[in-house]
């Protein structure tokens, strides 16, 4: 089973912050954490220095590959930062 993870924290979020499954909104300092399990990326949110994460609104969404799921990662701390209650950003499909 192939994986990979990434975190980014020191996420501050924009106006209207995060979107959460759990908590609803979520807003400020915030650390962004993506996990891609072969066919899926999961998305969560915490506080910076909590210990409770929350899942991010559009998680988990398919995601076929280690870089496709890297470069989601970027997106969603993109989104967080520009606010408006961001949820997980569609990635735009890959011309076959």
């Amino acid at each position: 089973m192939s994986w990979a993870s990434w975190t980014t924290a020191g996420v501050y979020t924009g106006r209207g912050g995060v979107l959460t499954v759990e908590a609803g909104v979520v807003t400020g300092d915030v650390t962004v954490h993506t996990t891609w399990t072969e066919t899926e990326a999961r998305v969560a949110v915490q506080y910076s220095g909590a210990s409770d994460w929350f899942t991010m609104s559009g998680s988990p969404v398919p995601c076929a590959s280690e870089g496709e799921s890297r470069d989601l990662h970027d997106a969603v701390v993109a989104a967080v930062r520009e606010g408006n209650g961001a949820t997980v950003p569609t990635l735009p499909v890959p011309p076959v």
